[in-house]
């Protein structure tokens, strides 16, 4: 939004007898009370959290001791043109300093320490990779340029595999795409395609990392903490242990209007009644979905139960109207869908940190992701800024790595990533890091390793059309929104903590009419400066001269325009 429009909405009309009912404890639940208290002025004590376990946060994750390890399933990736983000973190109070936002701090920490990776990619046992350029041939480039041109209704459930071919798969660009954003071959094209417009202002720096930010710790205590702190002082109710199981609604009139949320709790089923005027938001599905650990000797099991938590409430609604989307396209096929993390901890580690720092030439939390290009289970690590967790000891560091080949033999331990225990995990790390000859001693050190089995972590990648993802706002309803990655929001990317926020802002201010717009999505993808940047950098040219425009048209109903 322009500054004018940067306005302290009206409340509501009773918006102090309204109550909302948010269905999940993830980030979209969380920043909805946020806007609900901020925005429309509601009572906290009128907010009410629902979350089955008993920690909120969902995929936004990170917990542990020094003593057994710490865990974190990932951090989702962060660029300062992420607006409804930042918007609401800057009204959030830092814990360490009240009198600075959650923004302001981060904000310094990226000019003081900011990402640039100097290796990006590696091989060979711990020999750094040429990174330098993206690798395209021209033909490829001018894939991605047509895939930029192309509606998502002409691409529809066309795959990655489908529409690319074959040589594109062996370039670099391929390499710090999919790994920084977990694409595997057999997703959507047309995420691929909001990705590419979504960062094009990222693109030239793609293969460095830069403009990607971090936090000061793991995501949990650097975002989520303040934000469940702050909506506590305000009187948010958490309701923890609830797990809701069927929503209900009426249909008449053309309108759509919740009635009524079941739920489980201590064995017991219980039902809130719902009014008109009151909110319910569901998060529709989650990434983390039937998450299960293992650990440094036992490897951790795949989750393939037919109760799926918030996705099995989203087939049940899905029945009930057309508008409410197509779970089946997301959460249907585990093996496309799923993949694991592994998270490290060390005490008194004098040889893998010194090691990846001469190796990477990058401080922690400054470099990023660096990937094993030879890797037969395409393994990636980041070494994240230490401390990573609040209270962690400064003797005991933490490396959080992954891979994306899940079902293939490794290079140094001869079973599937899948079958690993954390510590075998650990070991074909070290293999290629060209620490082989210290794995003994490394293991010595090593107070666990914690692998993380997510089998929908990667389901809003999957193939889809138009209807699949709902509305934030379904057709017609008064009171029921969408929250997370399986809403539809034209423009943005899932797998972000944007998409989450901006969902969230989108079902405050909708359903409750605040005269308020909702953070547009940043259009870079318009900027021509932005466009003849990622040009030139795909096509590793210097000049727009040498962009072949002839061939970039062919085809096409613009070329035959000019």
């Amino acid at each position: 939004m322009y500054n004018y429009e940067r306005i302290n909405p009206k409340a509501p009309k009773n918006i102090e007898k309204r109550h909302a009912y948010l269905i999940g404890g993830g980030i979209g639940s969380l920043s909805a009370a946020a806007f609900l208290i901020h925005d429309a002025h509601m009572p906290g004590e009128n907010i009410h959290i629902l979350e089955s376990l008993d920690r909120l946060g969902g995929s936004m994750d990170g917990a542990g001791t020094a003593e057994k390890g710490y865990t974190a399933r990932g951090g989702r990736e962060i660029e300062s043109h992420f607006e409804c983000f930042s918007e609401l973190f800057s009204f959030i109070p830092s814990l360490s300093d009240p009198k600075v936002s959650v923004l302001d701090e981060f904000h310094q920490l990226n000019i003081d320490e900011p990402i640039e990776s100097h290796c990006r990619l590696v091989e060979k046992q711990g020999t750094p990779a040429d990174f330098s350029s993206f690798g395209l041939s021209t033909k490829n480039a001018l894939e991605l340029a047509k895939l930029h041109m192309l509606t998502e209704e002409a691409l529809g459930a066309t795959t990655i595999e489908q529409y690319f071919t074959p040589e594109f798969f062996k370039t670099n660009f391929w390499y710090f795409w999919v790994t920084m954003f977990a694409f595997e071959p057999w997703h959507s094209v047309v995420e691929v395609k909001r990705y590419m417009e979504r960062f094009m202002h990222l693109i030239d720096g793609m293969n460095r990392l830069k403009g990607i930010l971090h936090t000061d710790y793991n995501q949990y205590d650097s975002l989520i903490l303040p934000l469940i702190t702050w909506l506590k002082q305000n009187g948010v109710q958490f309701a923890y242990g609830y797990t809701v199981t069927d929503i209900d609604f009426d249909f008449s009139n053309d309108t759509k209007t919740a009635t009524g949320v079941h739920y489980s709790k201590d064995g017991k089923t219980g039902k809130i009644s719902v009014t008109e005027d009151d909110l319910v938001l569901f998060t529709n599905g989650s990434m983390t979905q039937n998450t299960e650990r293992g650990d440094f000797n036992t490897p951790a099991p795949l989750n393939r139960s037919d109760d799926k938590g918030c996705f099995s409430v989203w087939e049940k609604i899905a029945v009930k109207s057309p508008d409410f989307g197509h779970p089946e396209a997301f959460c249907s096929n585990i093996d496309k869908t799923k993949w694991m993390s592994f998270t490290i901890t060390l005490k008194d580690d004098d040889i893998v940190f010194p090691h990846i720092l001469n190796l990477t030439g990058d401080k922690p939390g400054m470099g990023g992701l660096v990937t094993i290009k030879d890797s037969s289970w395409l393994m990636s690590w980041v070494v994240p800024k230490h401390p990573h967790f609040i209270g962690q000891p400064d003797n005991v560091k933490v490396l959080w790595a992954y891979a994306l080949n899940m079902d293939v033999p490794g290079d140094y331990i001869r079973k599937t990533y899948s079958e690993c225990t954390g510590r075998e995990m650990f070991e074909e790390l070290l293999y290629h890091m060209g620490l082989k000859d210290s794995i003994s001693e490394i293991l010595s050190h090593t107070v666990n390793v914690i692998p993380a089995m997510m089998p929908y972590i990667t389901s809003q990648f999957m193939p889809r059309v138009a209807g699949d993802r709902p509305n934030v706002i379904p057709s017609g309803s008064r009171n029921f929104g969408f929250l997370g990655q399986f809403a539809e929001i034209p423009h943005d990317c899932v797998f972000t903590v944007e998409y989450s926020v901006r969902s969230a802002m989108m079902a405050v201010y909708g359903l409750l009419g605040l005269e308020k717009p909702v953070e547009p999505v940043y259009p870079g993808w318009y900027d021509l400066r932005v466009l003849t940047k990622a040009a030139k950098t795909c096509l590793g040219v210097s000049s727009l001269k040498d962009i072949p425009l002839g061939l970039l048209l062919k085809n096409l109903e613009i070329g035959n325009l000019l």
